[in-house]
């Protein structure tokens, strides 16, 4: 495989056309258009389809695909610490972050950051561990600030430890079961959920399944971001499973509160994590620097939502 052609297969992938990934390479249509040709003889594999509508992936080009990313991402970081040993900070750094963690720390963390690193673009995502986890196997992101699940390898990725927080069960003030106190109680409302399909076995362990609790599967419905699944409680009186730091942290949120139940939940654990097998990247050792730097400041703050905010975490570091 040559380098070209890796690129040429991301392109296609990231754009969905021929014509797009010229634009986006800077090459020819005619260029993109052979570079793949050349990739599929040469492997003598089928890797597109193409049609009117577009192009798409076999099932073994979604395979060459992830390891064209993995190539092109490793290639890239390399590049970017042999700049720093030459004394020039650049490149591009892509990390996913927990929803929660967006209002709490991360303008601070990103100031911090470019002060320290300036030349170094950042690619940004809001997902949760199902979601960000492909991204970050596949070399799309360098490192995800989450959850480390079961279904994580310890020999596959590396974990860094950063805090522990409790989940808690929601509903709009004045809810008529706002004052129930077991989940038992709850089961003929509806609930709204943020999860994946990836995370849906460990959510409804913690949630439901560890306390004997079973739901009809019509009551639970699935928001794929925090602020939907708050709309929803807010303004469609269902009940919702979140984080309590967001509770703290979203002040168009304070209709909202949380149920006092029997029950308890097990603590989540916020790490940093990575590929094992990646390179030691310089530009994301710096910015979990600039992450821990701005929690253990804001651990000392004597501000009013920071107090608040603290006294639901149990730091690690």
């Amino acid at each position: 495989m040559k380098l070209h052609q890796l690129q040429a297969l991301v392109a296609v992938a990231d754009t969905g056309s021929i014509r797009a990934a010229a634009r986006l390479t800077g090459l020819s249509q005619t260029a993109v258009s052979k570079a793949l040709r050349e990739l599929e003889s040469e492997q003598q594999l089928s890797l597109l389809q193409r049609s009117a509508g577009g192009v798409g992936f076999t099932e073994t080009g979604h395979k060459v695909l992830g390891h064209a990313r993995l190539v092109l991402g490793q290639l890239e970081r390399a590049n970017a610490e042999l700049s720093e040993l030459r004394g020039e900070v650049a490149g591009r750094l892509a990390i996913s972050v927990a929803p929660w963690i967006v209002p709490a720390f991360l303008a601070d963390t990103v100031q911090r950051f470019r002060q320290r690193m300036p030349g170094v673009q950042l690619e940004i995502f809001e997902s949760l561990t199902g979601v960000a986890l492909p991204r970050l196997r596949d070399g799309v992101i360098d490192l995800m600030v989450g959850s480390f699940t079961a279904a994580m390898s310890v020999q596959e990725f590396d974990s860094e430890p950063l805090m522990t927080y409790q989940s808690c069960v929601v509903a709009r003030r004045g809810h008529p079961s706002a004052d129930r106190t077991s989940l038992h109680q709850l089961l003929e409302d509806d609930w709204v959920v943020n999860y994946t399909p990836a995370s849906y076995p460990a959510m409804m362990r913690n949630l439901f399944w560890q306390h004997g609790v079973t739901i009809e599967s019509h009551r639970l419905h699935c928001a794929h971001s925090s602020s939907l699944m708050f709309e929803l409680v807010q303004h469609a009186d269902m009940l919702g499973y979140c984080s309590q730091p967001l509770l703290v942290l979203e002040p168009n949120w304070d209709g909202i509160q949380a149920l006092n139940l029997t029950e308890r939940f097990e603590a989540n654990h916020l790490d940093v994590i990575t590929r094992r097998t990646a390179m030691r990247n310089p530009t994301a050792k710096c910015f979990v620097d600039c992450l821990r730097s701005v929690i253990k400041q804001r651990s000392r703050s004597a501000a009013k939502r920071d107090r608040a905010l603290f006294d639901l975490l149990t730091l690690a570091f």
